[in-house]
């Protein structure tokens, strides 16, 4: 089967291998970000690798920003979660989510000073969260959520970007309820989204417009959108493969499929949860300092 190699995209420098990274993502622009805690503690996790929790709280962070291989520093003052994701908003803002404590709001936002600007609560298991360039902001859930909390039981939610919500997903007559979201792809004004429990692609527009295809890839785990052609990474049992299709009005249709590889073209082995932006896919393994990118 023929291969596709992801290319390098940014890289974590040096300096700061004494620091932990509590999270870690690529935004709309196309930067990387990395959120690094002085002062923090590897705790066992049942579910996969150890992960870094923060010793006290609250405390100072230190965002590092890297645009095309100029690196930024910022320092987020004050943060009181431990922090499982963050993205960027346009205005140079941030928004962290994570864990605040029993009956905390969950999420953050920060102003281009590193100084918190608002706290509000966004709904439980959140599995994405994802900004574009137009002030829009979505939101993805599992069925922990879905079940529990009334904020995530749309299972896709949109957000401006002060953190009012907008819009949440009610499928169209016919259609399957959100369970669990297992690959999310955000462009500007657009979402594209793969849930349980059939797997169609579900396109979501930021005026409200919605677009439901069935799709026969199971259970991806990535998704990149450019124009009618769409590819999905993994699904069916097979994390390394790609699956390209094309979008039709009701359908979207596998039309070839790849092997995806490491730059050297070396095995794709466990990666972390793929971050979708429009026609870019990014991807990190085991370590959170590395970034690659395939685009379609």
């Amino acid at each position: 089967m023929r291969k596709v190699a992801l290319r390098s995209h940014a890289l974590l420098p040096r300096r700061y291998d004494d620091r932990k990274v509590l999270a870690t993502t690529v935004d709309a622009w196309g930067r990387a970000l990395w959120l690094l805690c002085p002062d923090a503690e590897l705790v066992p996790n049942p579910y996969g690798r150890p992960s870094p929790v923060p010793r006290r709280r609250p405390y100072d962070a230190l965002l590092v920003i890297s645009d095309a291989g100029a690196v930024q520093e910022r320092v987020l003052r004050n943060v009181t979660l431990h922090v499982y994701d963050l993205d960027a908003l346009p205005n140079g803002r941030i928004i962290l989510d994570g864990y605040g404590g029993t009956d905390e709001p969950n999420t953050q936002i920060y102003g281009r000073d590193g100084r918190p600007r608002r706290r509000l609560s966004m709904g439980r298991a959140m599995g994405f969260l994802m900004a574009d360039r137009l002030n829009h902001l979505w939101s993805a859930y599992g069925d922990e959520g879905v079940f529990a909390d009334p904020i995530s039981s749309a299972g896709l939610v949109r957000w401006d970007s002060g953190g009012n919500r907008r819009w949440g997903y009610t499928p169209p007559e016919g259609g399957r309820h959100i369970v669990d979201v297992y690959a999310l792809n955000v462009g500007d004004g657009v979402a594209h989204a793969a849930y349980y429990p059939t797997f169609p692609l579900l396109q979501a527009h930021a005026d409200g417009r919605i677009h439901v295809r069935k799709s026969r890839v199971t259970g991806p785990s990535g998704i990149a959108v450019h124009g009618d052609d769409v590819v999905m990474l993994g699904g069916d049992g097979q994390h390394d493969r790609l699956h390209r299709c094309r979008m039709t009005d009701q359908d979207v249709l596998v039309v070839d499929e790849a092997v995806l590889t490491m730059p050297n073209g070396a095995p794709l082995k466990r990666y972390a949860r793929p971050v979708g932006r429009g026609r870019r896919l990014y991807l990190h393994g085991a370590s959170s300092k590395q970034w690659y990118v395939l685009e379609v």
